[in-house]
């Protein structure tokens, strides 16, 4: 019978919060050691199967040794950082200073870990210490590792949560992750993150690789950037426990390229950092990876857009989280915006309600590019497909959204009927969140695409053109039938919040616009 994992992991996260709250640790001088510690569990539960498999393989002339277990695709654990060395230490015994110094001979035998692992477990108490390794050694785990990778995303999620608006930088929702993952269908090649955080897009690419049978260390490459050395260690244990490897490098992504990332890579994802300003356009004005052009506008978001775009293959799929303004924004952005729509690579726009993050209240949009369109002998090249996701999700509770296992497959399903795919039925029902879940023979009954009013539309180039170039699916799907008391007030406001963020983005191009004119006139009258 398969492990219930929202039960395990909800009891291991209620025992390690607790051990916080009875101390004087915040949540982020305790994140990563803990996370540290589950990865380390993994390590030694890996090491132990392959232990018992290598037994009696050796001779009197050859041991078993550290490339017999690399060989099987094992992490080499020494002796002192076993758990079950950990929990023999005798009483009054630095627990802190033992697991600091675990950490650093598991990088020493590990060089793809070098400078990886956490060693702050001095900072926390002895009785902790002891309490968090006895509670994490009673994990039941299979054999692929998948529940170490459920338990670590957990604990990310939780303590995103517990961070507040820092969370944000390196967690991003996994219903949100897995609709990405869903829609641009990684079976295989190279994955890029340029803002990869704590690496929730290669970790969900992975489960998607395995619930269609195949195995993702073979499939998939990945790549990531993250410019917080800490955020890159939480990234490169997040990968190890989903049986991952992958090459994620420090650097500011605004700036620079370690990856060399030009029209490289099959499939991009990201969740970068919304509405930044100050970045030195001077710097990058001449820099191909953003190939229509710099914004005049103080705001990076068409930088990142161009960044995703420029680093796909020529048949490469790019799925990635953006503010809702800037589907719609005016003046140099729009013409940025005029300029991807004509390379055919825009394929899918989703409005996503309020709600989903941790951390801000903002509805956002969900980007697809498909740079095989171009190619395309379908007429899906010159179209773009707009769903209306914002009244599907899950109520976690008063102030958290989700989507369901069935919801992402009914808007992932969508997507696959547009493109003349096979949909896929294989989701199984929201245990935690139960509820009425939609049903994609009743919206298509011959499970054919087509236009739904409130819900999906196709729009040509020529309709796009005809609404200013906007990417906003609210001004294409229309309004379904609903309800009077379908109304909700708040997320009402919200969508008015975002117009309104549109509008003044507008009025501070104009505004600048004009005071440049005025200042060449009275140059001129002068």
């Amino acid at each position: 019978m398969a492990n219930n994992h929202s039960d395990t992991e909800k009891r291991l996260w209620d025992a390690a919060d607790e051990f916080r709250a009875n101390s004087e640790l915040k949540s982020s001088e305790y994140a990563v050691p803990v996370l540290g510690l589950i990865f380390l569990r993994y390590a030694d539960h890996r090491f132990t199967i392959a232990e018992k498999e290598l037994e009696g393989k050796g001779s009197g002339r050859r041991k078993i040794g550290k490339e017999d277990y690399q060989a099987k695709g094992v992490m080499y654990v020494p002796p002192e950082a076993r758990f079950s060395h950990l929990l023999s230490l005798p009483e009054g015994e630095n627990i802190g200073k033992a697991i600091n110094e675990s950490m650093k001979s598991v990088e020493a035998e590990n060089v793809d870990l070098k400078g990886v692992l956490p060693r702050t477990f001095t900072k926390i108490d002895n009785a902790i210490l002891v309490s968090l390794l006895k509670n994490f050694s009673q994990i039941e785990m299979d054999t692929e590792g998948d529940q170490f990778g459920k338990i670590y995303e957990y604990f990310l999620g939780n303590f995103a949560r517990a961070e507040g608006q820092r969370g944000g930088e390196f967690f991003t929702p996994t219903s949100l992750v897995k609709l990405i993952v869903e829609i641009i269908e990684p079976y295989h090649g190279r994955i890029y993150d340029p803002a990869c955080g704590s690496g929730g897009m290669f970790a969900q690419s992975a489960e998607f690789i395995k619930a269609h049978q195949n195995n993702p260390s073979v499939e998939i490459s990945c790549y990531g950037q993250e410019r917080v050395g800490e955020t890159r260690q939480l990234c490169m244990m997040n990968l190890a426990v989903h049986s991952l490897s992958g090459d994620i490098r420090l650097g500011n992504s605004y700036y620079e390229d370690p990856h060399d990332s030009l029209g490289k890579f099959d499939f991009v994802m990201a969740n970068p950092p919304f509405n930044v300003d100050k970045v030195d356009k001077e710097k990058i004005k001449d820099d191909p990876r953003y190939p229509f052009g710099m914004p005049r506008a103080d705001n990076a978001n068409y930088l990142w857009i161009q960044r995703f775009y420029s680093s796909l293959s020529d048949t490469g799929r790019a799925g990635f989280v953006m503010a809702n303004s800037a589907a719609d924004a005016r003046q140099s952005e729009m013409e940025i915006r005029k300029q991807l729509l004509q390379s055919h690579a825009v394929d899918v726009m989703v409005a996503i309600g309020p709600n989903f993050f941790y951390t801000v209240t903002l509805p956002c949009t969900l980007w697809f590019f498909d740079k095989g369109k171009a190619t395309s002998k379908t007429k899906r090249k010159d179209q773009v497909l707009f769903i209306d996701a914002r009244h599907t999700f899950r109520q976690v509770d008063r102030a958290h959204r989700k989507f369901s296992p069935k919801q992402i497959e009914y808007l992932a399903n969508i997507v696959r009927l547009y493109r003349g795919e096979q949909p896929e039925f294989v989701a199984g029902e929201d245990e935690e969140v139960p509820g009425e879940e939609p049903d994609l023979k009743a919206t298509f009954p011959k499970l054919k695409y087509a236009d739904v009013a409130g819900l999906c539309k196709v729009a040509t180039l020529e309709e796009i053109e005809a609404q200013g170039w906007s990417l906003n699916p609210g001004r294409y799907v229309g309004v379904a039938d609903r309800e009077e008391d379908d109304f909700v007030f708040a997320e009402r406001l919200e969508e008015l919040n975002e117009e309104l963020e549109v509008l003044n983005s507008e009025a501070g191009e104009l505004e600048e616009r004009i005071a440049n004119n005025v200042a060449k006139l009275l140059e001129e009258a002068l």
